[in-house]
């Protein structure tokens, strides 16, 4: 494990894997680096390039200086594009996808960026949370109730059903995973504040996103997932889409994600 030291002091854990050209793992809500799918994909990836695969403030062995902001998550992934020499490839899944963009947006060095099942509602396929959504999730984490917290972001920000969250208890491992990062879901939420409307996306919040960009979806993720990452793709300048067969938002198999990002960022 190494550590950059973020802007406002808030200190970033990473782990450093492979030798080429650098890319960045920006997990999505819930996961951190130690989590078993960003394991794989740093593995599987460090064969042809540097693979920086880490925590996300709040998480893992990474600080969280008070008070959160978008922005402070944008300065953590400057300190590590200026840690691997002041340019990166980067990698963003679910509400990563939209802290890559963000960071993308802001005119961070991205040469290229590559994102999956950006959480994006922009039509009424998709699923709208509630009007106080980043409030109660705040709410929540401060009466430190975590479980609470989990099973909310999870039934009204992304519409699962409750019979999933009784599977989720009973699985063996995975509540614990789940609240142990519960206290960033709010930070997810804010994330995707205003992103989340059931309207489309508005092509000059992106228009610093001028890069090569491959926006995906796997086949199998929702309605409202997929159309999100064709409108995407359609208003970036640059950007190609692609559907990634078998995959869902759910059901994320890296062996055929890493293949994707290897021929994409070579």
């Amino acid at each position: 494990m190494q550590k950059v030291i973020s802007k406002d002091g808030t200190s970033i854990a990473f782990d450093q894997t492979g030798s080429g050209q650098p890319v960045i793992l920006v997990a999505g809500a819930f996961s951190f680096r130690k989590y078993p799918g960003s394991l794989e994909l740093a593995a599987l990836l460090s064969r042809d390039f540097t693979v920086i695969n880490y925590d996300r403030r709040g998480r893992g062995d990474s600080g969280d200086t008070k008070p959160y902001s978008v922005a402070r998550e944008i300065e953590d992934l400057e300190a590590l594009i200026n840690h691997v020499g002041g340019s990166t490839y980067m990698w963003g899944l679910s509400s990563g996808a939209v802290l890559a963009l963000k960071a993308a947006a802001s005119g961070l060095n991205v040469k290229k960026l590559a994102v999956y099942d950006p959480p994006f509602g922009v039509d009424n396929t998709a699923i709208l949370p509630p009007s106080d959504f980043v409030k109660h999730l705040t709410e929540l984490i401060a009466r430190d109730q975590r479980g609470d917290a989990v099973r909310y972001f999870m039934t009204k920000g992304m519409g699962a059903p409750g019979f999933v969250m009784v599977m989720m208890r009973l699985m063996p491992g995975v509540w614990p995973r789940l609240t142990a990062v519960a206290n960033t879901l709010p930070y997810d939420a804010m994330m995707l504040d205003g992103h989340i409307t059931g309207q489309p996306l508005k092509a000059q919040d992106w228009a610093g996103v001028t890069m090569p960009t491959l926006v995906t979806a796997g086949s199998k993720s929702t309605t409202s997932l997929r159309h999100a990452a064709q409108q995407l793709a359609e208003i970036l300048p640059n950007a190609q889409h692609r559907l990634l067969e078998g995959l869902s938002h759910t059901n994320i198999d890296m062996k055929v994600i890493a293949p994707v990002l290897k021929e994409f960022f070579s």
